[in-house]
C-alpha cells in the first residue's frame, strides 16, 4: 500500500520483550457475565469471528514464509478476490459435488454422532469445506453452518441456485458495510469512505487502488498487521448457551477448537453472540474484547495442533505466542512502521514512541505497525474501535475490494435491500432459521 516506505526491521529480541508484556492479565475461566474493564460494550462478540470468516473469504495466501520473504511483494492470493462465500459454495455444485445434496441446489448440513447439526466430515473428522480454515473453532464452523443454512433456506422459499446464491452473497456483503464495518472502524472513518449517490453508493479511498480489480493484491499493511487487530477481540471462553462456558484453548476435545464434530456443549445460543431482533438479551452475552495492546493469555501458549513447526531455513520457529508470531512475521516480510504509515496517510494524530509506552533507543523512535495499530485504537478511541490507521487500511482494502467486484450488490443491486428497517446479522442469523 505506501510502497515507497522502507522495512522497518528492530531486533528479534525487541520484538519478543513486547510480546511478553502485551499478555493480558485477566486469569481465563471468567464468567461472561461479569463485566469488566476488558470488554467492549459496543461490539458484541460474534464479531470477532465474523471478521475472520470475513478475511478467509477475501485472501487465502499458501506461500512458504522462506519464498515471502525472498519477495514479500510477490505474495499470493489463492482465494477469489471477492465476498463470493467461497467457502461456502467452493467451485459450485459440478466440480464441488462433495458440499452439496444430490438435487445439485442445497448445500449439506448433517446430524452427526452426538446428535449435532455439523458440517459434513471424512473418517478422519475433516470437513467438506470450500476453505478448510472455517472449520478452525466450533464458533467460525457455525458460522459457515448459518450461511449454507441461509442458503438452504431461500432455495426451500422457491428460489434458483443462481438466485439463492446471489442473494446470500448480497445478504454477506450487506451485513459487512452496514453492521461489521461501523462498528469495527467507527462511523466517522466509514462516512469519509463510503458517499451516498442517487444510484446507491461511491467509495471515496485514495489508500488503495488495485491496479487489476479481478486479481487484486493484498497490502502487507492490511494482511499483516491492521487486519490482525482481531487477534486483540478473543476472549478467554465464551459462554456458548446458557450455563456452557468453554475455553477457547483448553483440553482438546473439550474446547472450541475445531477440525472435530460438534458437541452439544458447543452448540451456538447466537443471542449470545449478537444482537438479535424481538429477542431480549441475555444477561451475559459474550462481548469483545477492547481493541487494546493486550491479547488474552491463552493466546500466548497456543497449541501445536493450532500453531505447527514452521519449516524450512529461515522460517519463524515454532513459537506459541500469537503476539511474538505477528510481530516476527511483519518484520520478516517487510512492513513499514506505524509512524511512517501514519505519516504518508497523512493521519491527523501521529503518535510517538512515548505515546505508545514504548521505551529504549533500539525502537529509533518508531514502532511496528501492527502494534501501532492496536495501541491508536487503545489510546485515542478507549479501545471501542480501530482509529484513523487502522481504521483507513482495514476499510479502504474490504471496501475496495467490495467495488472492484461488478457482481457485489453495491455494483449489481445499488438499489437493493435485504429487507425492511436496520437489517443486521440478528437478521441474517433469523433468515437463515439458526436462532
Amino acid at each position: 500500500m505506501f510502497k515507497k516506505l522502507p522495512a522497518y526491521a528492530p531486533a528479534d529480541g525487541l520484538l519478543l520483550d513486547l510480546a511478553d508484556q502485551m499478555r493480558d492479565p485477566r486469569k481465563p475461566g471468567t464468567d461472561p457475565s461479569t463485566v469488566d474493564q476488558f470488554d467492549n460494550p459496543c461490539v458484541p462478540a460474534g464479531f470477532t469471528f465474523l471478521g475472520q470468516f470475513i478475511d478467509h473469504d477475501m485472501t487465502r495466501d499458501t506461500t512458504p514464509l522462506t519464498q515471502q520473504q525472498a519477495d514479500p511483494k510477490g505474495l499470493v492470493n489463492y482465494d477469489t478476490p471477492r465476498f463470493d462465500l467461497g467457502s461456502v459454495y467452493g467451485r459450485g455444485p459440478a466440480l464441488d459435488k462433495q458440499l452439496y445434496e444430490p438435487d445439485g441446489k442445497r448445500l449439506r448440513l448433517v446430524k452427526n454422532a452426538n446428535d449435532v447439526w455439523d458440517l459434513p466430515r471424512d473418517s478422519a473428522f475433516n470437513a467438506f469445506l470450500g476453505d478448510p480454515r472455517n472449520d478452525e473453532n466450533h464458533i467460525i464452523a457455525q458460522l459457515q453452518i448459518a450461511f449454507i443454512s441461509l442458503h438452504n433456506t431461500l432455495i426451500a422459499e422457491g428460489s434458483s441456485f443462481a438466485d439463492a446464491q446471489r442473494l446470500t452473497r448480497w445478504r454477506f456483503q450487506w451485513c459487512i458495510v452496514n453492521d461489521y464495518l461501523p462498528r469495527i472502524v467507527g462511523t466517522e472513518t466509514l462516512g469519509r469512505l463510503l458517499k451516498p449517490t442517487k444510484q446507491g453508493l461511491a467509495l471515496a479511498g485514495t489508500l488503495y487502488k488495485p491496479k487489476n480489480p479481478n486479481r487484486p493484491m493484498m497490502p502487507l499493511e492490511y494482511a499483516v498487521a491492521a487486519f490482525r487487530f482481531g487477534h486483540t477481540m478473543i476472549r478467554p471462553e465464551y459462554e456458548m448457551h446458557d450455563g456452557s462456558i468453554v475455553p477457547i484453548f483448553g483440553t482438546e476435545g473439550q474446547d472450541l477448537r475445531g477440525s472435530c464434530l460438534m458437541r452439544a456443549d458447543v452448540e451456538a445460543d447466537w443471542n449470545y453472540f449478537f444482537e438479535i431482533p424481538g429477542m431480549e438479551p441475555p444477561d451475559d452475552r459474550n462481548m469483545s474484547r477492547l481493541m487494546d495492546a493486550k491479547l488474552s493469555i491463552p493466546l500466548f501458549t497456543l497449541p501445536t495442533t493450532v500453531v505447527p513447526d514452521d519449516s524450512g531455513p529461515g522460517a519463524i520457529p515454532r513459537i506459541g505466542s500469537l503476539a511474538a508470531r505477528n510481530l516476527l512475521r511483519g518484520k520478516r516480510l517487510g512492513v513499514p512502521a506505524g509512524q511512517d504509515v501514519a505519516t504518508a496517510m497523512g493521519a491527523k494524530v501521529v503518535m510517538s514512541n512515548k505515546d505508545l509506552g514504548l521505551t529504549g533507543s533500539g525502537w529509533g523512535n518508531k514502532a511496528p505497525l501492527w502494534y501501532y495499530v492496536l495501541k491508536e485504537a487503545e489510546v485515542l478511541e478507549k479501545g471501542l474501535h480501530l482509529g484513523e490507521v487502522g481504521g483507513r487500511i482495514v476499510a479502504e482494502v474490504i471496501l475496495g475490494v467490495l467495488f472492484a467486484d461488478k457482481s457485489s450488490y453495491v455494483n449489481a443491486g445499488p438499489s437493493w435491500r435485504p429487507g425492511p428497517g436496520d437489517w443486521r446479522m440478528g437478521n441474517l442469523l433469523q433468515k437463515a432459521g439458526v436462532i
